[in-house]
């Protein structure tokens, strides 16, 4: 069973704790992180390109000039790919990249990047951080107590901690995200992954059947 390093909410070490092996004690399928990868940087895509084609450019559309007895080349059309300043032929056009990974494919990409960063002792776990209000300067302190200070870090919280996202959201090389909206691909960036001990238990809720 995999464990990972149990804190206090200063920062200090307070033991170890077993993580569930329905996540964090898999094997890592390197075909469906890559998957993953892959699809998560799809949506991400806005797919707003766009270019005119000969009919959307403003130009004349009459005959540029008569067809015989120039010595030139016959042309049409001021605005045909040919041309300088003319459409562009097959340029790109608006169109959507997402799509969408089977849930299987998706639940098992995100078991093997939450054990292969276990099996690295990149996993952290901290007792409930209990704050009255939003605090950047107490959230970079436990973090600098932890020895993660400048380290790409995934803090993972619970559904309902509001203060905590706040406190956390602005502090250089760190992403937060519920414990719901787990997924390979920020798994995977972060060097060390930080949970709550409420986070664990509601990720393990969600993804662990």
């Amino acid at each position: 069973m995999a464990s990972a390093n149990l804190f206090n909410g200063e920062g200090k070490a307070k033991g170890s704790v077993d993580l569930p092996d329905a996540l964090f004690g898999q094997p890592v399928h390197r075909q469906a992180l890559y998957e993953a990868v892959r699809s998560y940087l799809a949506n991400q895509r806005q797919g707003t390109h766009d270019t005119q084609t000969r009919a959307e450019v403003n130009y004349t559309k009459s005959k540029l000039y008569r067809q015989k007895g120039t010595g030139r080349a016959r042309a049409g059309s001021a605005g045909s790919p040919v041309r300088v300043g003319g459409g562009r032929a097959f340029g790109p056009h608006p169109r959507d990249y997402s799509y969408r990974l089977p849930r299987k494919i998706r639940r098992l990409a995100l078991a093997s990047a939450l054990s292969d960063r276990a099996s690295s002792e990149r996993v952290n776990v901290i007792e409930d951080v209990a704050l009255d209000a939003p605090k950047t300067a107490t959230m970079a302190a436990l973090l600098a107590a932890m020895q993660l200070e400048g380290r790409h870090t995934l803090f993972v919280l619970p559904r309902e901690a509001d203060v905590l996202y706040k406190s956390l959201r602005n502090l250089k090389g760190v992403r937060v995200l519920r414990s719901h909206e787990l997924n390979a691909y920020t798994v995977l960036w972060a060097d060390n992954l930080v949970f709550t001990e409420q986070a664990l238990s509601g990720a393990e809720e969600v993804f662990g059947s």
